[in-house]
């Protein structure tokens, strides 16, 4: 089995309540003189009080297009990614020529060369890495990446991955669109980044000298799945603009429609059910989406409360989130040595991704 031994997560720089955000949306999406009461209850509803934003909010209406927006998004990234990586490493006692595969997902920015390859010479990785951009994802990257990390590490248990996830998603809120589907992103989003290092089962058991023992859970099995006739769900639609939100209000009858059945299908190949699930750590979809996946899966009172923490403080960081949410489950409530635990996180596609651990 695959060990997590360290994540670290970082946010960008620029936090600001929820009612100052709103008050910018309004200014730059909506025609001059609109009624705003639409976007003013939306922005409440999504039980969101505070985000993380890349540049300062007065410098959103200057962005001229998607070059500009983008070379925002290379600058961020790499800031914080180095960041992140550094204190995953950090914590995980391990040091930059450790590293022997670096996964990258994002999906609020491109580059060629990726932002991995642009952080080996700047961290100090070794020239032979090898390196895995993961672009597409969108929501689902940090639990698919995490997956997709144990897939590696099962063919060589003794390297070390680590997986990096930098989502700037407020580089992609469109200027003078004031559709439903802009409004509700602008109202969720935030910014930030994460890091997971992982070790395969032989580095995990015998650690490199001076190293300690990782502490954290083991990977056990990993499923994804993607439903039919979704594609439209939820992604993106490539304008001159940028990247132009597709959000579907259908998504949380999709996820009742097909979550439970997947989660209890998984859950049953390994000998349990969803009432053995000590932890539950979900990506923040957004409060609908929440309250689809409690009901859906029968939940008990209080199995989300980490995740939902996280939504009010920082919003829906994309792929990034779900690993943060890993983060501070791991921080407030870890529970008995072998107790399962499930990471769940869904996205474009459309699509779901099951990481079942043991703590």
């Amino acid at each position: 089995m695959t060990r997590i031994a360290a994540v670290h997560g970082a946010l960008a720089p620029h936090r600001h309540e929820q009612a100052e955000i709103t008050d910018i949306v309004a200014r730059t999406c909506l025609p001059p003189g609109s009624d705003r009461r639409v976007l003013d209850r939306l922005h409440q509803g999504s039980r969101v009080r505070s985000r993380h934003m890349t540049l300062p909010l007065d410098r959103y209406a200057e962005l001229d297009g998607f070059g500009a927006a983008n070379d925002a998004f290379i600058a961020g990234a790499t800031t914080l990614g180095s960041q992140v990586i550094r204190g995953a490493l950090r914590a995980a006692g391990l040091v930059p020529s450790d590293v022997d595969l670096l996964m990258f997902t994002s999906v609020t920015g491109i580059a060629t060369p990726s932002i991995d390859a642009r952080l080996v010479g700047r961290l100090g990785l070794r020239e032979d890495v090898k390196r895995m951009p993961l672009f597409g994802l969108g929501c689902v990257g940090g639990a698919a990446g995490l997956a997709r990390v144990h897939d590696y590490l099962l063919g060589r248990p003794d390297h070390v991955a680590v997986l990096l996830s930098v989502e700037l998603c407020s580089l992609t809120f469109q200027r003078n669109d004031d559709s439903m589907a802009n409004l509700v992103a602008t109202a969720l989003f935030g910014d930030g980044a994460a890091a997971v290092v992982a070790c395969g089962a032989a580095r995990a058991a015998e650690p490199s000298a001076g190293a300690p023992v990782p502490s954290g859970p083991t990977i056990v099995a990993t499923r994804g799945r993607l439903y039919p006739d979704t594609e439209q769900v939820m992604g993106w639609s490539i304008t001159n603009s940028g990247f132009k939100v597709v959000l579907d209000p259908a998504v949380p009858d999709v996820v009742r429609r097909h979550l439970a059945d997947d989660v209890k299908e998984f859950l049953s190949e390994h000998g349990l059910k969803p009432k053995d699930v000590a932890t539950w750590v979900c990506h923040p979809g957004g409060p609908r989406v929440l309250e689809a996946v409690s009901e859906s899966l029968e939940l008990r009172d209080g199995a989300l409360d980490v995740t939902w923490r996280h939504l009010a403080a920082v919003g829906n960081l994309s792929s990034s989130s779900v690993l943060h949410v890993l983060r501070d489950t791991w921080a407030e409530r870890r529970p008995p040595a072998g107790a399962p635990g499930l990471l769940l996180a869904m996205g474009p596609g459309f699509c779901c991704e099951l990481v079942l651990l043991r703590w």
